[in-house]
Order: C-alpha cells, then structure tokens, then sequence
C-alpha cells in the first residue's frame, strides 16, 4: 500500500507540474517587473479555449496581494447570453520574481502556466501571453487597439514558434454602454 501511495503522489505532481511548465521553444522574459505589470490589460487576441469561448471585451487586471501573490481578475462579455462574466484567481511566481513564468489558479489547488514570452519592457504597453503548451496564446495591451506593427510582430513571432495563427481570434471593445 505504501507504494501504491508513493506513485500516486508522484503521479500527481508530474500532471500537476506539467501545467506549469513552458512551451518547447518559448522562454519567459528576463527582467520582469510586477509593478509595471500591474493593472488592466486588453486582450487584442487569443486562440479559442473554453474559458473565453464566446466572450469578447476581455479584459485582465492584476494586482499585488499583501502576501506577495498577484490577484488576478478577467472579465468578458458573453456576446449570445449578453451578459458579463468575471473570474477572480491568484498567482505566484514559478521561479523567481524576475522571470515572467507565473502559476495561476482559478480552481483552487489547480494551478495553469502563465508564460509572458514577448514584453515591451521599456513602457509595458503589449504582452505575449502563452500557457504549458501552445493550444493556450494571447496578445495584451494596455489600449484596446495596437500598432499594425506590433500586431504583425505577433502574429509572425507565433508562427514561427508554431502557434497556430490561423485560428487566432481578435477581440471587439466596446463602450460599455453599447452593450
């Protein structure tokens, strides 16, 4: 039984560390700053998953916990239900504290890779976002729109990691009150 035990546990923690991991290929940016990182960004674009499917206006905030974790909150309108929806999770960092390699939880003990693997490190203003494989891809900003530049940046840094770009989906913003 005690082994039984012993594979479970390691079982475990390779399914659970696998969620946390990066994509072969893609490396976390050096010299994050969490204090710059902080605050609302716009989603610009991401490939589909079911956690967004349907939304649009998405946006993420992040801010810093007393304890150190980051509070994360995303919020989207759901286009056939027109209504809002909203998660709140947390995260911590993987390593250490400059490496934008982060965990997130939005189930409790289930923790998902967030990897920022492209940062305008001078001002902040545009992130790539990607998670422990490349099924997971976002571009963020702090303006609801981007330069074609760094629109195109995106879209051929993600192809040539092996994104799949063509089934990118970009994001509508709204006012508010035109929902």
């Amino acid at each position: 039984m005690n082994y039984f035990l012993k594979v479970c546990v390691l079982s475990s923690f390779v399914i659970l560390s696998a969620c946390t991991g990066v994509p072969e290929g893609v490396a976390p940016v050096k010299n994050f700053e969490l204090q710059r990182y902080q605050g609302m960004w716009y989603e610009i674009a991401r490939l589909d998953h079911r956690f967004e499917r349907g939304m649009q206006n998405v946006t993420a905030t992040y801010s810093l916990n007393q304890d150190g974790s980051v509070a994360v909150v995303n919020r989207g309108y759901v286009t056939d239900e027109k209504s809002w929806k909203q998660a709140e999770g947390v995260a911590k960092f993987v390593s250490d504290e400059s490496t934008g390699h982060l965990k997130v939880s939005f189930f409790g003990p289930f923790y998902g890779s967030y990897v920022i693997f492209k940062l305008d490190q001078k001002h902040y203003q545009y992130a790539y976002v990607t998670s422990y494989d490349k099924d997971y891809l976002w571009l963020l900003s702090r303006t609801p729109q981007v330069p074609a530049e760094v629109l195109q940046d995106f879209q051929e840094t993600a192809h040539k990691l092996g994104y799949a770009v063509d089934a990118l989906i970009y994001m509508e913003h709204q006012a508010v009150e035109s929902l």
